[in-house]
């Protein structure tokens, strides 16, 4: 089957992390069926008004059409020439695909809205079914709630058109549903990488590490430092290694500096996945102290490096952990991490890293991936025919 994608976030010249698990995705569906990928993606200070950068290296045709973004100050008046831009490099993509690979039998966009609208289109012009997936977090946070109504409506109107919406994690599938997003909802999740490489050994059981962007409302790093602050009163000579930058990383960096823990932190800035896994693999449990989650791909990742996690219940996780990989607990809770933290030490030989790396191998591989959207795949021509 030929699949175009149309995503939202994809890695490219601007930023080579973004949507990087998207693609994943996209590259393990490229095991099984032919998969082409267009993506509009605009770029600041491009040294021309259009470019595009094809890349048939994974195994996938992944055709990048960049474009640069008006910087008018008139709101109204820069919305309207960034649409008409990334109408263009769309047009310019599809066109370039059409030439070069033919027609589609399906189209598959990710994240709302100008992907859907552009499948949406595109399926009514070739007359083929289109599958939309989300992955993002404003469907749990509140963010798309808190958009004009009429926007809200739109994005209703689209993913009704699709004949299947799928999401990474049965509770933004629930959320999804609750807010009217789609007719029917499939959880496919994300790959977890790591599974390929050998599993390092189980680490000292007083280090933690935390891999996440240093957005305190969204991941509450500073709940992360209460908390080891709280359990190094009980005699415990606690390690923390960070990885992840953000907009509050100096206001959490002064934080340690007031619990007096600045000389058992570790902040490693961001890092390329390739540098995150030797990190993970001389840790001895890791940390997911967020608010919410739509997957949560650290918490596979650490699974499948044979490394505990303790992480809240904030939606992603709960569909990894067991008692035999980490614990779960309340979100927002400083004394329950201090807990778990403690725990963590007292019992950490409790955790084989040989088993822990067993619980996500089967449903979280780039097979099981593939598999699963190729089931919705079919199902959705099925149901089109």
């Amino acid at each position: 089957m030929h699949v175009l994608v149309l995503p939202k976030w994809y890695p490219a010249l601007p930023d080579p992390q973004l949507g990087d698990f998207i693609r994943k995705q996209m590259l393990a569906v490229a095991t099984l069926h032919r998969v082409s990928v267009v993506y509009a993606c605009p770029v600041a200070n491009l040294d021309q008004p259009f470019q595009e950068v094809l890349d048939t290296a994974s195994g996938a045709w992944e055709l990048c059409c960049h474009y640069r973004p008006s910087t008018s100050p008139v709101a109204p008046l820069r919305r309207l020439k960034n649409w008409l831009r990334y109408r263009r490099a769309m047009n310019s993509g599809i066109g370039r695909l059409l030439r070069e690979r033919g027609r589609p039998d399906l189209v598959h966009a990710h994240i709302l809205t100008r992907p859907v609208y552009m499948a949406w289109l595109l399926s009514r012009a070739w007359h083929v079914p289109f599958v939309a997936s989300e992955q993002s977090s404003a469907h749990l946070n509140g963010a798309w709630r808190r958009q004009a109504w009429t926007a809200r409506w739109m994005d209703r109107w689209l993913l009704r058109q699709a004949v299947c919406t799928t999401a990474v994690s049965p509770h933004l599938a629930r959320a999804m549903a609750q807010a009217g997003l789609g007719r029917h909802h499939a959880v496919v999740p994300n790959v977890v990488p790591g599974m390929e490489v050998p599993l390092p050994p189980a680490g000292p059981a007083t280090h933690f590490l935390v891999v996440a962007d240093l957005v305190d409302a969204t991941k509450n790093v500073g709940g992360v430092l209460r908390a080891m602050a709280a359990a190094r009163q009980h005699g415990h000579d606690l390690r923390l290694e960070i990885v992840g930058d953000g907009i509050d990383r100096a206001s959490l960096q002064g934080l340690a500096e007031q619990l007096g823990l600045a000389p058992r932190i570790t902040w490693h800035g961001r890092l390329p996945q390739s540098a995150v896994l030797p990190v993970m693999a001389r840790t001895g449990t890791v940390i997911i102290n967020s608010n919410y989650e739509t997957f949560s791909v650290v918490t596979g990742e650490a699974l499948a490096s044979g490394k505990p996690v303790i992480a809240t219940r904030c939606g992603g996780p709960e569909a990894f952990i067991s008692a035999d990989n980490g614990l779960l607990i309340p979100v927002a809770d400083d004394q329950a991490l201090c807990d778990a933290m403690l725990h963590m030490v007292q019992h950490h030989g409790r955790y084989a890293p040989a088993t822990i790396r067993a619980s996500v191998g089967r449903r979280f591989s780039r097979q099981a991936v593939a598999q699963g959207f190729d089931a919705v795949y079919r199902q959705t021509t099925a149901n089109e025919h």
